[in-house]
């Protein structure tokens, strides 16, 4: 039996530290999310016309997005 498994893109960027936090904080959740095209964005140089992407299934898009939302809100609140 083939199965599809859709998924949602959480996060494009080419912003390394936001990359890596969001991928650290949907798995501190136990949330499983793929990192898409870091090779792409490697071979092309620094010009940063191919952005890497964080993908996660597509049952768990609102689940992650409210957690992010909800972990970025407490990094602002920290700040002020």
């Amino acid at each position: 039996r083939n199965e599809r498994h859709l998924m949602k893109e959480i996060l494009r960027s080419n912003d390394l530290i936001k990359l890596s936090w969001t991928k650290s904080m949907l798995e501190a959740y136990d949330i499983e999310c793929f990192h898409f095209d870091p090779n792409s964005a490697i071979a092309e140089g620094s010009i940063g016309a191919i952005q890497q992407r964080i993908m996660v299934h597509d049952e768990d898009f609102d689940q992650a997005l409210s957690i992010l939302e909800k972990e970025m809100n407490a990094l602002e609140a920290e700040e002020e």
